[in-house]
């Protein structure tokens, strides 16, 4: 392997004349701070799961970093500073309970003049990535667009786009942009006769846009890596290609299903030969649908019906937002329990037919204007339909129903967000700063106080959550219920049944989390990310391997401990040890009791081990 390497090496710096750069790191690095001897491998994708070299599956949840790269104030960059970059990662796994990131790249600023890389913004990329990879967080990069390219939008326009160079706009000699009447910004795609060309002409690989995009990328993925050290390389779960494919306009006889068939399932191809030939066979291409498939209001038939089975080489990568509940006029009240459950569901499912895991690489809602209210509730019921596919009402009764922990990334985690200084479509006169500075968005659940400290916007309950993030085996069952609030009212969707007394005692007003899962062959224990809202020595743990109340530090021999997460940055994990293999397990753990005790203890995990026997056998 390391000859083959260093031959690969040669060839792409003979072909692309790039990849040594100063700041280049070497082929090693240190391993994680805090990190165990099961940490830190390469996930793959297998029998349906994220799965990492020991055998775990793996779920990952974080958010989107971030939607600054869509302006033009940081050069196309998350970040305007590495260091800024390392207090966001640090941040997003201690506050936000992240251990994962889609990481946006802008085609416009990795190749500004065509043909040409820029590789002083790969290089900025790749130092800005490498802090959350040194953070512990697992990375997958996105080459993102909106509404196509910047470049279509005159200089006092209502709106905005990012994606495409100017230099493509330019071969395209559009026609000027207008929305007509819209209401959102989202309307552009299917009503601005610019965007909708500039996206035909994309997807047709008119004036060789397709294959100037592929050229870029594929230089992209052969920086990262030779610019990531090893240990850092196995830290980036894969490739998203596109953000949000539309067709922009169909050809006469053609519909959503038939355009994703003929030509998005042939560009998700040339994506996937691109990235063998930089050097990424082992990770997967993160395919996403035509962007309107699970729409609750625009829907377009689709969810790459036709590409047969995706196997480990491929993830079915999907966005869903509650159209209705944004538009502020299609649902009045609240979301409430079980709201989404259908439509992860329907995420799950199209992933198994496929043949392969999910991902939700964006989710969310606005937390400004008029349907903000409605953020509490709508992204509970969201977080609650990615842990499981069966109401809170319903999940003690029916709990063998909860499916596969879908992994997901909220949209969006931004350091700036109502600090920026964005000249819209380069206009002097409009500077944006509120918000995210985007088309009036307002998304971001970070922000920086006034003493530039990393502050959530949103309820730390609803953020920072119980769930599995890696398990020794498979996930039979999984709820949390996070008793997040909308304003001062607590959210309780997922009660206690009065079956279980001593549970429910125990549990008392607290939070909890409940998981079974069938055990492996593997010695790597199960883990779940620890909340800050529950203190190592606060925490109970009722399970089938041991039953205490302040989990002892981690050993291999310990049935139930607790760690550091890898990182550094002070969040923790449970990990809990079992020694056989293809037999259920469970474990409830609440920050519920003070000091419960012995028995106490006792009758619950009585309780917990006739409901496990009575629905799981």
């Amino acid at each position: 392997m390391p000859n083959k390497r260093a031959r690969l090496l040669v060839v792409l710096v003979v072909l692309c004349g790039f990849l040594t750069v100063a700041g280049a790191r070497p082929a090693s690095a240190d391993a994680l701070t805090d990190s165990l001897s099961f940490d830190d491998t390469p996930l793959t994708v297998q029998n349906g799961r994220f799965v990492d070299a020991n055998g775990r599956e793996v779920v990952l949840r974080g958010y989107n970093v971030s939607g600054e790269t869509k302006l033009a104030e940081n050069k196309g960059l998350p970040f305007a500073s590495v260091a800024d970059a390392r207090k966001s990662a640090t941040a997003l796994r201690a506050l936000g309970g992240g251990n994962s990131v889609r990481f946006l790249l802008s085609w416009a600023y990795a190749e500004p003049v065509k043909g040409q890389v820029d590789t002083t913004y790969l290089a900025n990329a790749t130092a800005q990535m490498r802090a959350f990879l040194d953070a512990g967080i697992r990375v997958y990069p996105d080459f993102h667009q909106d509404l196509y390219s910047r470049w279509l939008f005159n200089s006092g326009s209502w709106y905005t786009g990012d994606g495409a160079p100017a230099w493509a706009v330019a071969l395209g000699n559009y026609s000027a942009e207008s929305c007509g009447i819209c209401f959102t910004w989202g309307q552009n795609i299917t009503q601005n006769g610019a965007v909708k060309a500039g996206q035909y002409d994309f997807w047709h690989n008119r004036y060789g846009l397709q294959d100037s995009f592929l050229a870029t990328a594929q230089k992209t993925m052969a920086y990262l890596k030779a610019n990531l050290a090893t240990e850092e390389f196995a830290g980036v779960v894969g490739f998203d290609p596109y953000n949000e494919p539309y067709a922009g306009s169909y050809d006469s006889g053609q519909n959503s299903r038939t355009w994703e068939r003929d030509l998005l399932w042939p560009f998700y191809v040339k994506f996937r030969a691109r990235m063998d030939a930089a050097g990424w066979t082992d990770k997967p291409a993160l395919v996403e649908p035509n962007l309107f498939w699970n729409g609750n209001v625009s829907k377009e038939e689709g969810g790459l019906l036709d590409a047969g089975t995706l196997g480990s080489r491929y993830v079915f990568n999907t966005h869903f937002y509650d159209q209705k509940a944004i538009s502020g006029i299609l649902m009045w009240g609240n979301a409430s329990d079980g709201q989404y459950v259908g439509d992860f569901g329907t995420v799950r499912d199209r992933a198994s037919a496929l043949g392969t895991t999910a991902m939700v690489s964006e989710f969310g809602h606005p937390l400004n204007g008029s349907t903000a209210g409605k953020a509490p509730t709508v992204l509970k019921a969201m977080y609650q339909a990615l842990d499981s596919r069966v109401k809170g009402a319903n999940w003690w009764s029916t709990p063998a129903g909860s499916g596969p922990v879908l992994s997901g990334t909220q949209w969006q985690w931004d350091l700036y967000n109502g600090r920026h200084h964005e000249l819209m479509n380069d206009n002097p006169d409009k500077v944006m700063t509120s918000g995210d500075a985007w088309n009036d968005e307002d998304l971001s659940a970070v922000k920086l106080d006034d003493s530039g400290t990393a502050v959530l916007r949103q309820d730390a309950r609803l953020l920072d959550r119980v769930y599995p993030s890696a398990t020794s085996g498979s996930t039979v069952a999984f709820t949390y219920e996070d008793r997040s609030r909308d304003g001062s009212t607590t959210l309780t969707w997922n009660p206690v049944p009065s079956s279980l007394p001593n549970v429910s005692s125990l549990v008392g007003s607290g939070q909890y989390a409940v998981l079974v899962w069938r055990s492996g062959s593997g010695s790597a224990p199960t883990e779940l990310h620890l909340p800050a809202s529950f203190p190592t020595a606060a925490t109970s743990v009722v399970s089938d391997l041991a039953t205490v109340y302040g989990p002892p530090p981690y050993t291999s021999s310990t049935p139930v401990g607790a760690a550091a997460e890898p990182g550094g940055t002070g969040s923790r994990r449970l990990l809990l040890t079992d020694s056989d293999s293809g037999l259920p397990h469970y474990a409830l753990v609440t920050n519920g009791a003070t000091s419960p005790s012995a028995s106490v203890l006792s009758a619950a995990k009585s309780e917990l081990a006739a409901w496990t026997a009575q629905k799981f056998g």
